[in-house]
């Protein structure tokens, strides 16, 4: 009698023992869901990594327009003798010439470091396309449009309605008479950002007068 009370003891406690495991499913589902999980976790993880880029790359585009405008300004601050070209006309002798105009494609100036007896040192900043149906760029030229580099990435598209105005760039008479403004200059940039198939709209304008006094 008592080996058999130890021998349903000893079967109770398998069967307890056995009960205690996983089966094969419940280990199929558990890890079926556990990769559900990560790869959720993975791709959005992905995904605001690649918003990430896009916002620096974006950022960096921005910030190169950004500088551009500044050292426009800034040059054309401390510079004189303005110059607004409306005609396309670069000839060397002629844009030392202070003018004025409303609405022009570029600006020449002399400047502040430079040699006002000469015609060959002009400072130019333009915005012009580099032919037929080609996008517009803004260029700058430090030897009166001998040689010109682009300053904004290939990512930005400038329009054409984008420019140069110049107020009292003309010096008053020797007899008083005449423009009596101070030289003032509107710089206008519109055009599109186009990365990674998106296309952000921009629009950027400042305004700044000559440092140096010529009334």
């Amino acid at each position: 009698m008592h080996k058999k009370i130890n021998k349903q003891k000893n079967t109770g406690r398998q069967i307890l023992s056995e009960a205690k495991g996983y089966t094969i499913i419940e280990t199929m589902v558990a890890v079926s869901l556990f990769l559900v999980v990560i790869m959720a976790g993975m791709g959005a993880l992905l995904n605001a990594n690649l918003l990430h880029q896009k916002s620096q790359s974006m950022r960096s585009i921005m910030d190169n327009l950004s500088f551009i405008i500044e050292d426009v300004s800034r040059n054309l601050r401390t510079g004189y003798k303005f110059h607004c070209i409306n005609d396309g006309n670069f000839t060397v002798g002629t844009i030392v010439i202070p003018k004025s105009c409303a609405s022009g494609g570029a600006i020449a100036f002399e400047n502040d470091f430079g040699n006002n007896l000469l015609d060959t040192d002009q400072w130019i900043y333009k915005i012009e396309s580099s032919g037929v149906g080609q996008p517009f760029n803004i260029f700058k030229s430090v030897d009166s449009g001998t040689t010109w580099v682009q300053l904004n990435p290939n990512e930005v598209v400038i329009d054409s309605i984008s420019g140069f105005s110049v107020l009292g760039a003309e010096p008053p008479n020797a007899d008083g008479t005449g423009n009596h403004q101070q030289p003032f200059v509107n710089i206008k940039l519109i055009g599109r950002i186009t990365f990674k198939n998106v296309v952000t709209p921009f629009f950027l304008q400042t305004s700044m007068s000559q440092r140096l006094i010529d009334i």
